[in-house]
């Protein structure tokens, strides 16, 4: 029970050679693709998408794609268009969100409910 419960806190070896690779992976991609990528995963990160596995899959996936991309000298902004928000929202569509994050969006829908109840009086919105 301890290993398991210490393997959710610090992450499993799987995860963390995963993780490794892919930051092997990304520092050999040319300076300007290599940029890119840690600026759309800092972005990724920052708005919590992906949990676990999917998180791991969705980078990975992201570094294959500037990976084909630098192959093929297609530029970064042929890749991510004029949008980089859009870009990586449209990517991102694509994966689970995080638990975390999808347990908050209920709670702040959950605590509107409850306030709109408790501004009118009656919880129908009627006041």
């Amino acid at each position: 029970m301890a290993t398991g419960w210490i393997e959710k806190v610090t992450g499993s070896l799987e995860d963390k050679r995963r993780y490794r690779q892919y930051k092997a992976r990304t520092q050999q991609l040319p300076a300007s693709y290599r940029m890119a990528v840690e600026a759309l995963e800092r972005y990724l990160m920052y708005f919590g998408r992906g949990d676990g596995a999917d998180a791991a899959s969705m980078y990975e996936d992201l570094l294959d794609l500037f990976e084909q991309s630098a192959a093929d000298d297609t530029p970064v902004r042929e890749i991510v268009g004029d949008d980089p928000v859009e870009f990586v929202e449209a990517f991102a569509s694509n994966y689970s969100e995080g638990q975390w994050r999808l347990r908050e969006r209920q709670r702040l829908v959950s605590a509107i409910e409850r306030a709109a109840g408790e501004d009118t009086g009656n919880g129908e919105g009627t006041g």
